[in-house]
């Protein structure tokens, strides 16, 4: 019998992370690998991207309908219950071997309750990231990382924040962030974006590429924070390709600010976009600002630079070509004004992405095929028993190393 794979995707922001690796799971005669699909990929206001999923060619185990679209606080927790009680008949029925999730949003913690019980190994990429705010996304991507079976990061620093919060060294391996293989992989459209993108206005000149999304601690503000961005961006006589906020509370506030703009003959704005047309546009852009992981985690593989605005991905490990900066308009223009700087832009021309080379998925692939996660399932792990220091050079007891007297049984 075919090794059963699972993923689990409800956004197109934790799809990007991993198509690449699903692409090349997809496609293996000796796997079975299935997406559970949610959320905002089958919703027209988030631009319905599971029109990406199924270009990809993903084979779909079932679609769940869970989103409340809605702007409110409490709506992300509903759509997410949502999710868990549909979920659990389908995973339990089809019984994957193996489950994946990646991110911070609740997909993780959905996916990592039903791994624990329904007692299925689950592996979780991009765990042991971190930023300064209070974001739920913080307490949510550490808990998921407590409840799963198996780690990949990106950096080394995301293993040494895994091995503090009580993860074993032989649970955690680094390979890179997977979602710049498609940065590698994909060459740019057209010299001209209208050329490759019909509704990409075609003199939009230079241009920047927006992605924002709201922080908790700037849900009153964050649709000020947007126009100050997009007048700002007119200020410097720049067009713009505006991307659709996520699905977080006040996103409603920020596509508000983007129909005061819609008459603007340079802006440009999107809803989802296919892969080849977005990283055209990213290449093609004079530098990306906001506050998406994308300016943390992308820019630097271009290379272009990075503008993040507000206190949203504060915190993170970044490249030079990322300039933090308050959201204030005056702070805004300034960094414009660097970002196009042609001395700062020629000190970034050389810069290696500290998330990865690119060449990732294949390694993430390898390990997903070769590793018996069966194992590893059980978590005997003791915080208190754990010694040595953070790079694991020190001895350390690892119950997943230790021989017991006693064995588990599998359930029947």
């Amino acid at each position: 019998m075919k090794k059963r794979v699972l993923g689990i995707s409800g956004i197109r922001s934790d799809y990007d992370l991993m198509s690449g690796l699903y692409r090349r799971l997809a496609v293996d005669p000796e796997l079975d690998f299935r997406l559970l699909v949610g959320g905002a990929h089958l919703s027209k206001t988030y631009g319905y991207s599971f029109d990406l999923i199924r270009a990809d060619g993903i084979p779909v185990l079932a679609t769940i309908e869970n989103l409340i679209d809605s702007d409110s606080i409490s709506s992300r927790l509903k759509s997410a219950s949502i999710m868990l009680q549909t979920a659990v008949d389908i995973v339990a029925q089809w019984r994957p071997d193996l489950i994946l999730y990646a991110g911070d949003r609740e997909e993780v913690w959905i996916g990592a309750l039903l791994g624990n019980y329904l007692e299925i190994p689950t592996v979780h990429f991009y765990g042991g990231d971190h930023t300064d705010s209070w974001h739920i996304d913080n307490p949510v991507r550490h808990a998921a990382s407590k409840l799963s079976t198996f780690h990949v990061v990106p950096t080394d620093e995301h293993r040494r924040r895994l091995i503090a919060l009580g993860e074993p060294d032989s649970r955690i391996r680094v390979l890179g962030s997977l979602a710049l293989d498609n940065f590698r992989a994909s060459e740019a459209v057209a010299t001209n974006p209208a050329g490759a993108i019909k509704r990409v206005p075609p003199h939009i000149g230079d241009y920047a590429l927006v992605l924002f999304h709201p922080d908790p601690s700037e849900y009153a503000i964050a649709g000020d924070i947007c126009r100050n961005i997009l007048l700002e961006l007119k200020h410097a006589e720049l067009g713009a390709c505006v991307g659709y906020p996520n699905t977080d509370a006040a996103n409603r506030d920020i596509i508000a600010v983007f129909s005061e703009f819609a008459s603007e003959p340079r802006f440009y704005f999107y809803r989802t976009l296919e892969r080849e047309h977005f990283i055209s546009l990213y290449k093609q852009a004079r530098f990306i600002i906001g506050n998406s992981s994308s300016g943390i985690m992308e820019a630097a593989s271009v290379p272009i630079p990075a503008i993040n605005v507000g206190l949203r991905q504060r915190g993170r490990l970044a490249g030079r070509n990322v300039l933090f900066v308050d959201a204030d308009r005056e702070s805004v223009r300034r960094a414009i004004v660097h970002a196009l700087d042609p001395e700062f832009r020629s000190s970034i021309a050389d810069i290696i992405n500290p998330y990865g080379d690119g060449r990732s998925c294949a390694r993430a692939y390898d390990l997903i095929v070769k590793t018996d996660f069966a194992k590893l399932l059980h978590k005997t792990e003791d915080p208190l028993q754990r010694t040595g220091d953070l790079d694991g050079k020190k001895g350390r007891r690892d119950p997943t190393q230790v021989k017991y007297k006693f064995r588990w049984l599998p359930r029947r």
